[in-house]
């Protein structure tokens, strides 16, 4: 649901041969501006383009009535941002005309000329999106003649939270780079605008290192086959970059970490038994220097490659049993007067770590165990809250938040755990300012991600297993807080869902019925 939105009973007409997507004069966007542009083709094609793939070689007969002949995109601020990135502190916000003959799109900049798709009324008091370009392309409706049409309509719109994301394991099953970018365009579609990619894990280690190269030679399930090539994860970045999609890798150590070890020598605690190694290893080694080094040369490596101002340090569900086993380890804990309190050596390594990424001129994010272990952070860190019972991760907000540092929640929208039935509405109800806290501490809450961890998940199931699950978080963080009457948002899920499937993507039902054009042979 949009900020604001006014509709009208009033529908025109639109057509291929007469419809164009154009930049309006004043605009500070011209014809260079390649993000648009392209944006201007994918959005035409999305509107007009199901004909296509239905093999119409020509639109059905025309009725008499008003047209929308265009669609002009005014962008206002000096700089549009064309050639940018989007950030944390990126302007979404737009406004949006349709009346006839033209409809017009005006936004700061191009992340609030690309947002899109909250909902407003079309004819008979069916639901119709509204946002943008994406919203424009689904304001249009088919009527019983199958000719496009359009309501009149203004809305003026803006996100509740600047950081809405969509977390994918690409560890515990390799995600194929066309499943990865089929789920960027759901993400748009859906006004999400980070992907969170935990690109790496235990299991394996799919990154491909122009640094270290035996990382992911020797790491990922296959050297060729299992892994992203430099080439690869630039062409992730410039597509979701084109789709106003921040990409923030997250590289989580200590723990989480066996994967690593297998390309890079004495990276891994050895473990013991007794008085003998056992021939397993555990978390990365916090005493030794080459630790410290490697991960220098690495992460000023990832800060080149990855151009967001984040980067995702993970640290989170580090088991200390192999640390407690390795006398080596015991001694350098006595040495730094540590004593037996292993989270002061995972402390330790996490400072040390932050210290390094910090000359790498990023910020970073952190699991929620970081700031709950007491390590000296920034105050410009994200703490990433993910664990507990509904009561424990809204007492971890209020604490995070007193603590003067910023916030996002994803404890309620791990969408790897399913159920019989629909499940989206406990998502849906889920707030991440419900908790007990003053207005200060929850402008300090940015927003919030939706996870899918990849232990049962992979390219066959991955993305009718999302969405449209995730598209009620979406809404959660986008629309303002009093939007949450459930069976009003499942009348706009269900349509929402349509329209996916329209577009290709397997979003799965939300229960019986059926969508005017079926998936057929999209999948």
């Amino acid at each position: 649901m949009p900020q604001k939105v006014q509709t009208s009973s009033a529908a025109f007409k639109l057509s291929s041969s007469n419809f164009q997507i154009v930049h309006a004069k004043q605009s500070s966007a011209g014809p260079s501006c390649s993000l648009l542009q392209t944006a201007f083709r994918r959005y035409f094609d999305y509107i007009f383009g199901y004909m296509k793939k239905q093999g119409f070689s020509k639109e059905p007969k025309k009725t008499i009535g008003e047209e929308v002949l265009e669609l002009q995109v005014l962008i206002t601020s000096s700089d549009s941002e064309c050639n940018g990135y989007p950030g944390l502190k990126s302007d979404e916000s737009y406004l949006l005309s349709v009346d006839q003959p033209s409809a017009v799109l005006q936004a700061p900049n191009v992340w609030g000329a690309l947002r899109g798709n909250r909902p407003t009324q079309g004819p008979l008091g069916t639901s119709q999106h509204s946002d943008s370009l994406e919203t424009f392309s689904q304001l249009v409706y088919e009527d019983a003649y199958g000719i496009k049409n359009i309501n009149k309509t203004a809305i003026s719109d803006f996100p509740r939270f600047a950081h809405r994301g969509v977390l994918l394991d690409t560890s515990r099953h390799y995600l194929p780079l066309k499943v990865i970018l089929t789920n960027l365009e759901a993400m748009a579609m859906n006004k999400f605008n980070v992907f969170h990619w935990h690109i790496v894990d235990d299991t394996s280690f799919p990154y491909m290192s122009r640094t270290f190269p035996d990382l992911s030679q020797k790491g990922a399930y296959h050297p060729y086959t299992h892994v992203y090539t430099p080439s690869d994860v630039k062409m992730v970045i410039e597509f979701a970059r084109m789709r106003g999609i921040r990409v923030i890798p997250e590289f989580d150590t200590p723990g989480h970490t066996q994967s690593w070890g297998k390309g890079q020598k004495d990276l891994l605690t050895p473990c013991y038994s007794g008085a003998t190694p056992s021939g397993s290893y555990g978390p990365v080694n916090p005493m030794l220097n080459s630790t410290y080094d490697f991960m220098a040369s690495f992460f000023k490596e990832i800060s080149s490659v990855f151009p967001d101002a984040y980067v995702h340090l993970g640290g989170d569900e580090v088991d200390f049993s192999c640390w407690k086993s390795n006398p080596d380890i015991t001694k350098f804990m006595e040495e730094q007067g540590f004593g037996k309190d292993y989270s002061k050596l995972e402390s330790y390594y996490i400072q040390r770590l932050l210290d390094i990424v910090s000359t790498t001129n990023k910020g970073y994010m952190i699991w929620q165990e970081v700031f709950d272990n007491g390590v000296k952070l920034n105050m410009d860190t994200l703490i990433h809250v993910w664990k507990g019972s509904l009561v424990q991760y809204q007492a971890e907000l209020a604490r995070v938040t007193a603590a003067g540092f910023s916030t996002l929640l994803s404890t309620p929208w791990y969408l790897n755990r399913i159920s019989y039935g629909q499940d989206w509405v406990n998502i849906y109800k889920a707030d991440p300012y419900n908790f007990t806290g003053t207005v200060e501490q929850k402008k300090l809450v940015i927003g919030g991600e939706a996870c899918l961890w990849g232990e049962y998940v992979d390219a066959t199931n991955l993305t009718p297993r999302l969405w449209p699950r995730a598209s009620a978080v979406s809404e959660r963080l986008w629309s303002d807080q009093s939007v949450k009457n459930v069976n009003e948002a499942y009348v706009r899920l269900v349509q929402h869902r349509c329209r996916m499937v329209e577009r290709g993507i397997a979003a799965e039902p939300l229960f019986v019925g059926y969508c005017p054009h079926e998936l057929k042979g999209n999948l």
